[in-house]
């Protein structure tokens, strides 16, 4: 079993870096690989609903790391997402980067439990954790919670060092996720498989 975390700061080991290596840590304590994706600072445009990507899986746009991430997806069983708060919202480029993945990758995220991590210094997190948590519930992604609101405060990484409750969380956080993980994989070894979803109907309101 493998998690990807991802890392939406352009900061390779900042704050929100650190929440998720913590995560990550309680994963493998627990038996499940863990791999921390890092965005970085290049450029990532967001979709532009050109319909490119449509029966291809993979956006049409090839160069900033996204259609890489989808891959990665198809191969893992877990997901979870970081990002630093912006202007009480998720960072620009993770919500850019999740827009085209989910769009043009959507069936690599189906049923995979799905959690979101926030940092920030002093407040906009659950505002943050709300943005992140849509591009799970429409993909059909059992939400992973924990002991609070997924949630870490500092400036730079060694103030979250400081967050002994933040960092508990992220670890309770992770124990929740592997435990998700093996009783999926239990039900599947007693027959137990996802449901087949509803498809075709396309409601439009405006008339």
């Amino acid at each position: 079993m493998k998690v990807l975390l991802l890392n939406g700061s352009p900061h390779a080991e900042g704050c929100t870096y650190t929440a998720l290596s913590e995560v990550a840590k309680a994963l493998t304590e627990n038996g499940v690989e863990a791999e921390i994706v890092q965005i970085g600072k290049k450029p990532v445009r967001g979709c532009v609903a050109c319909g490119g990507c449509a029966g291809k899986g993979k956006c049409v746009f090839s160069d900033d790391g996204v259609n890489e991430f989808i891959e990665k997806m198809k191969g893992a069983d877990g997901l979870v997402v970081g990002s630093p708060v912006y202007y009480a919202s998720a960072n620009g480029t993770v919500e850019c980067f999740l827009d085209r993945a989910f769009y043009a990758g959507g069936s690599a995220f189906v049923h995979k439990p799905a959690a979101a991590v926030a940092s920030a210094r002093r407040a906009g997190t659950t505002a943050t954790l709300d943005e992140l948590l849509k591009y799970f519930t429409i993909s059909q992604m059992p939400v992973v919670s924990s002991t609070y609101w997924p949630m870490v405060h500092g400036s730079k990484a060694e103030d979250v060092a400081k967050d002994e409750e933040g960092l508990q969380v992220m670890r309770n956080l992770g124990r929740n996720m592997a435990y998700l993980l093996k009783c999926m994989e239990a039900g599947k070894a007693a027959g137990i498989l996802p449901p087949e979803a509803e498809r075709g109907a396309w409601t439009n309101f405006i008339r």
